[in-house]
């Protein structure tokens, strides 16, 4: 791990409720939750900081308490790219782990983030105590598998236009923030630039802006500055390739 914050290594009381809202820390036992908190430290990152980089040992896993986590990988150019972002609730770092390994991708604080960070020791004493664990990130690395067949999928079988919107889907999923004034439209809370969206899509901005735009003249989407609101949903999902 990189330079962080000096801050309180406790949790605030929304930084713990994002973590026990997670759909996978929050499936754990209550035993096996308070084992894992027990051990956690909070470690606060600004915005764009390292937080680990490509072929750093894995010391740590950690669960995003608010914020979130930019995972990027870079081509033979030097030139980075983004592969996804971890929302709040999720845990990452444990596939270093428990392969014994080192990092191989870089991750960076994507708006003022909070991890709460498990050290690689403390980690397998809590899978010596609670055979729970083994179960359940055996699960964990599941989906992200069948995840990723299902992006590699979606990259071969669908247009761009039918991609972005399913991007958008995700985003909204995770970052959604109902409109108070609207109880329909959905903004997308992660700040994020066109050329971060085209990135994630494996397309130009060009094209990607092109698409946005279409949507937005059909008020499926409504652009502002460094984010998008959904304005519906439901046909945000429906739109013809």
């Amino acid at each position: 791990m990189h330079d962080f914050l000096p801050d309180e290594p406790m949790m605030t009381v929304a930084e713990r409720a994002a973590i026990n809202a997670g759909p996978w820390f929050s499936s754990l036992s209550p035993t096996l939750r308070h084992d894992i908190l027990r051990h956690a430290r909070a470690r606060r990152y600004p915005d764009g900081r390292l937080i680990c980089a490509r072929g750093d040992p894995a010391q740590e896993w950690s669960g995003v308490a608010r914020g979130a986590v930019r995972v990027s990988g870079g081509s033979a150019a030097g030139k980075q790219v983004i592969l996804t972002y971890v929302a709040p609730g999720a845990w990452i770092g444990d596939v270093g782990i428990l392969a014994g390994g080192v990092r191989t991708h870089d991750a960076y604080a994507h708006g003022d983030t909070t991890l709460v960070t498990v050290q690689k020791a403390d980690l397998h004493a809590i899978l010596a105590r609670h055979m729970e664990l083994y179960d359940a990130l055996l699960r964990l690395q599941a989906r992200r598998v069948q995840h990723l067949f299902k992006v590699v999928e979606e990259v071969h079988t669908l247009s761009l236009r039918e991609r972005l919107a399913k991007q958008l889907g995700r985003l909204m999923r995770s970052y959604g923030v109902p409109s108070a004034a609207d109880g329909q439209e959905v903004r997308i809370g992660l700040q994020l630039a066109q050329e971060e969206l085209a990135q994630l899509l494996g397309a130009s901005r060009q094209r990607v802006n092109q698409q946005l735009k279409v949507m937005e003249r059909e008020e499926a989407i409504r652009i502002r500055p460094g984010t998008l609101v959904v304005r519906d949903p439901q046909a945000l999902t429906s739109l013809p390739g």
